[in-house]
């Protein structure tokens, strides 16, 4: 059976200036979570007027700001109540009959081997950019081998951004190719380019144990959640779920690797390495395109 049909998107600078208002738009909606705001005091937070607002949202995810908050709101409810020892086992299966796998990246992975990790990547060549998206800047970076980083900045944090992800492989040999990452950019946040049979070839460089974790992380479909207890176990670290938490806050390539779909125990989002406003708004754009999908609500 052929998926949905998803409209085309917007260009991903249209996207990137947009996000800048859903920005403050989903902080209000946060904080007012259980209040259920409205359109126009939506707007008024955000700096807007309501049309204006819903005509963002629309080119933004597909949905009015008010169909956007219902799904966010489902799909935290979802979460909650669907959190159990085997929520990543669930979450898997049902991913791979469900429509949430039809939506989600198709992503081939390798790793380096441990000893190019311990060198800090002496040697390893690594091309990096800044791109629209529709979560803000993008930095996206290619070793030889496929992606092997992608990070998130807001506007004139692009050099604090570039120099965390530095930190991580001391050692290797960057250079400025925005040309050479552009063709990455554009297949990860153009949902028209995920396919199957062309799947996006990605790079981990990290720690044996890290590798475990992010690989578990990809199991986690679209539209569905897990806890940090949960990825414990299923890498037979049960007791460890701190030094798993640790994993996925270093999870150098973000939303294609979807260390986003963790939350707490407890239903909370928690920490996230590029912020919980940019967390929540990814979430709430990924249940808002599956709702679209599907029919709505």
């Amino acid at each position: 059976m052929l998926a949905p049909n998803l409209d085309a998107a917007q260009p991903l600078e249209i996207a990137a200036a947009d996000y800048e208002i859903v920005r403050r738009a989903v902080e209000y909606v946060n904080l007012r979570f259980r209040d259920q705001p409205e359109v126009d005091e939506i707007a008024r937070a955000a700096g807007v007027s309501p049309r204006a607002l819903t005509e963002l949202f629309r080119r933004w995810c597909g949905l009015t700001p008010k169909d956007f908050l219902q799904a966010v709101t489902i799909d935290a409810a979802r979460r909650v109540l669907s959190q159990s020892d085997n929520v990543l086992d669930a979450a898997y299966e049902l991913g791979l009959s469900g429509p949430g796998r039809l939506h989600d990246l198709f992503v081939v992975h390798e790793s380096m081997s441990p000893g190019e990790w311990k060198t800090g990547g002496a040697g390893l060549v690594i091309r990096y950019g800044f791109h629209a998206s529709q979560f803000g800047k993008a930095l996206a970076m290619v070793a030889p081998r496929g992606l092997c980083g992608l990070a998130f900045a807001d506007e004139g944090e692009e050099d604090p951004a570039l120099a965390d992800m530095r930190r991580r492989w001391p050692n290797a040999i960057y250079i400025e190719d925005p040309l050479a990452t552009a063709p990455y950019a554009a297949r990860i946040f153009d949902a028209r380019a995920w396919s199957a049979n062309d799947p996006l070839r990605i790079v981990f460089i990290g720690t044996d144990f890290e590798v475990q974790v992010w690989e578990t992380l990809m199991r986690i479909p679209m539209g569905k959640a897990t806890t940090y207890s949960s990825i414990a176990g299923c890498v037979e670290r049960p007791k460890a779920a701190r030094a798993v938490g640790a994993a996925v806050g270093k999870n150098p390539i973000s939303f294609v690797v979807p260390c986003h779909r963790v939350i707490g125990k407890n239903g909370d989002l928690t920490g996230y390495h590029w912020g919980l406003t940019r967390k929540r708004a990814i979430l709430g754009w990924e249940a808002g395109r599956l709702c679209k999908a599907w029919g709505g609500l």
